[in-house]
């Protein structure tokens, strides 16, 4: 048996030292699948993560909601059934924080020098607030990030008043109670009550924050309902565990599900990949197969040996892979965010999946006799359909031949053209991806960004703010806006209510179902908000704003890429004057060619830094990340349909080793011949490519427009790939592959093969 072993193990080195580079590739392809494959599912589960063990660290409270005042009825919601702890109220008072020039809103909230039980920061870097420091604040992580935060550094706070308060920052803390800057807005930093005094002395110009812990998290909507029953017009605004999960997992599940698609389908492409190989070597290798059986190898140990040879490299490949994906999810999100199970899960049904894929052809090179009979006619004793077409037509011997010769054996045949079609059908997915995003950016009013500038009054008034910025040159219209909290009725929670324009002149907002709003009282809303509220195109909704109610029909849904699309956009005579004077901000359309960077300085420089001016953040630039993971995936899938190819091309070789001799005798010059193997093999390529690129063009808008809808953008984002960028994939895809058969081809033409009986 050792002897036996022995021998084998020797066979198995040998074949694959005669075809490494075609080796080399399954690994990679599937080491490649496999590291998508954990990068994928780690984003997707890190999609929740970051809030669940944040909420565990934290013991978070799973209902937040703001009040006018610190009054006792807010304190007896502590006593609602299935509350065991309450955090707060905590005073919070809105500023505007400047760090290197840069402005950005945040929430300035009182916290005790002893952390609470309950819903208490967690200190990442550095300590928590000190009484012997009192003008230490701790900052938020992803609000610290986004400013470029170190412990030590100076914090500039600029209060409603226009009065300048410097700050030391302490610590940078995680929280669990709103989601990441600056997806979620305010940024939050605490300091110590008497600091937040100093700070802002006018409680008129502050909200009560208060948490309640439950028993049961199911029951947060119940409770929140509660809440606003009891507490009446006092609640401001009211959020749940639920929407704080869903603002921390936004882009992390989009870079994962794309991953995961690519990876689900890579990896049935590399399974052909693995099978069409193993079979291919199976037909190249039937006179070694006999002669090992005629050594004495039974059925079962030649079939093990091909299952040994073939799976090794798969194996090989799932080992590089998952190493590969391991380390790039402990460096992207650290060791603590990777769980195992997930990664055992997919090293597990890989492996499953690669010994399928080579069991079949094991199988069958196990049943070879020990002497196998030779064919002494082309298989199938007949032309193709597609060689009768090319003769009959009058194409040049070698074409001829070469249709003949791609569908000879019509399973491997099969293989070769669907393991190239799937590859290329995420290829022209991942074009599809790209364009959208070429599209946010070149179109940004398609996503809800005519604007490029939002401008606050700042330390100016409204009326002298409106004057500097419609004064602007660059400028083309100004749109007076405000943002709202607004409680849903029936819900329990808050929605953003967006008021830009009046309604005889709205906002342009990217309407791709009913119409625009066009007098008070009507409304249009993301995907998102329809969802929730379980609404549609031509319903009424009732919401609470500041204790008003707001009544509105929506006629319209927008694209709508800002809070999960939870988002209600109306004109701002549809508010109440409480809420909608002064405005909260101007949104600026500058004209076209109009750099915004300028214009933003020439606003500051203009007011003498009085003006709050940000600039709009375009969704493409927040997914720039997903371009480089395109390229990443189309080079695996190159990988995976070269594989397939050299396969094709090694047994179009092997069926007409003995037909080059024939073919040159019967006046066929070399590069003739030559052409006869590459149209063999660049038929099944063509096909491969042209099915491959059809399929994909034909649902990459459905499939992107599905995520949209799913994640409350909306349907009406997917962009198909340009003709252009197809055309010019499709003829890489061809004349790549063709440059490869191109290869083996010239040298197997120019070879010197003597006519011997087969």
């Amino acid at each position: 048996m050792s002897s036996t072993a022995r021998a084998g193990g020797r066979w198995i080195r040998a074949d694959l030292r005669a075809r490494r580079g075609q080796a080399a590739l399954t690994v990679l392809a599937v080491a490649g699948i496999v590291a998508a494959l954990i990068t994928a599912v780690t984003l997707l589960e890190d999609g929740t993560n970051p809030w669940r063990s944040l909420f565990a660290q934290t013991e978070g409270a799973h209902v937040w909601f703001y009040t006018k005042d610190n009054s006792a009825q807010v304190a007896g919601a502590g006593g609602l059934d299935g509350v065991t702890q309450v955090a707060g109220p905590y005073r919070s008072a809105p500023v505007t924080v400047v760090r290197d020039g840069k402005k950005e809103p945040a929430a300035l909230r009182a916290m005790p020098a002893t952390p609470p039980q309950v819903a208490h920061p967690v200190v990442a870097e550095g300590s928590w607030l000190d009484p012997a420091q009192a003008d230490g604040v701790v900052v938020e992580r992803s609000f610290a990030r986004a400013l470029r935060l170190r412990i030590g550094e100076p914090l500039a706070i600029i209060a409603l008043s226009g009065e300048r308060h410097p700050l030391y920052v302490r610590g940078i803390a995680d929280s669990a109670e709103q989601g990441f800057y600056p997806e979620w807005t305010p940024g939050l930093a605490w300091v110590l009550p008497q600091t937040l005094d100093r700070i802002e002395p006018m409680l008129g110009r502050s909200e009560w924050v208060t948490g309640l812990r439950l028993a049961d998290a199911d029951a947060a909507q119940v409770v929140s309902q509660r809440v606003v029953v009891t507490l009446d017009d006092q609640v401001q605004r009211l959020y749940t565990w639920r929407e704080v999960r869903a603002a921390m997992e936004l882009d992390n599940r989009l870079l994962g599900t794309l991953l995961a698609l690519f990876g689900m389908v890579g990896l049935v492409a590399a399974a052909l990949a693995l099978a069409n190989a193993a079979g291919g070597r199976v037909l190249g290798q039937l006179r070694d197969l006999a002669t090992l059986k005629s050594m004495g190898f039974t059925a079962a140990q030649v079939a093990l040996l091909l299952v040994v040879e073939h799976g090794a490299l798969g194996l090989l490949g799932l080992a590089l892979g998952t190493l590969a994906g391991w380390g790039f999810a402990v460096a992207l999100l650290g060791a603590t965010s990777v769980a195992p199970m997930p990664v055992l899960a997919i090293v597990a049904g890989t492996a499953l999946v690669v010994l399928a894929a080579v069991g079949l052809p094991a199988w069958r090179g196990g049943r070879t006799p020990p002497i196998p009979a030779a064919p002494t006619q082309p298989l199938r004793g007949h032309l193709s359909r597609l060689a009768k077409l090319a003769l009959l037509v009058r194409l040049p011997p070698a074409l001829v031949l070469g249709s003949r010769d791609a569908f000879t054996r019509r399973v491997p045949a099969f293989l070769t053209a669907f393991g190239l079609a799937v590859p290329m059908m995420m290829i022209t997915i991942g074009l599809g991806v790209w364009a959208t995003l070429d599209n946010f950016a070149d179109h940004p009013e398609q996503v809800g960004q005519h604007a490029a500038l939002h401008v606050g009054p700042g330390k100016l008034e409204a009326a002298e703010a409106e004057r500097l910025v419609k004064a602007d040159e660059d400028v083309l219209a100004v749109y007076p806006g405000t943002d709202v909290n607004a409680l849903a009725a029936g819900e329990g929670r808050s929605v953003r209510v967006r008021a830009i324009g009046g309604s005889a002149d709205p906002y342009p907002f990217p309407v791709v179902e009913g119409r625009m709003y066009g007098e008070p009282g009507e409304a249009v809303a993301g995907q998102g908000l329809l969802d929730l509220l379980g609404v549609g195109i031509g319903d009424r909704v009732r919401l609470t704003v500041g204790g008003s109610p707001l009544i509105v029909r929506i006629v319209g849904r927008a694209i709508e890429p800002d809070q999960d699309g939870e988002v209600l956009s109306v004109g701002l005579d549809s508010l109440a004057p409480k809420d909608s004077v002064p405005p909260e901000f101007y949104a600026l359309a500058l004209r076209p060619g109009a750099d915004r960077g300028e214009v933003a300085a020439r606003l500051l420089a203009q007011s003498s830094e009085g003006l709050d001016v940000q600039a709009v953040v375009n969704p493409a630039d927040r997914l720039a990340i997903i371009r480089v993971l395109i390229v990443a995936l189309i080079a695996v899938l190159a990988l995976i349909g070269l594989a397939n190819l050299l396969t094709a091309s090694a047994l179009g070789l092997r069926d007409h080793a003995f037909d080059l001799a024939v073919l040159k005798a019967m006046g066929l010059t070399p590069r003739q011949v030559m052409a006869t193997l590459v149209t063999g093999t660049g038929l099944l390529v063509v096909l491969g490519v042209a099915v491959g690129t059809a399929a994909g063009a034909s649902v990459v808008t459905w499939l992107i427009d599905l995520q949209g809808h799913t994640s409350g953008v909306g349907a009406g984002i997917g962009r198909p790939p340009s003709g252009l960028s197809l055309s010019i994939a499709v003829l890489v895809a061809v004349g790549t592959a063709l440059a490869v058969a191109l290869i083996p081809a010239r040298r197997a033409a120019r070879a010197q093969v003597p006519v011997t009986a087969r």
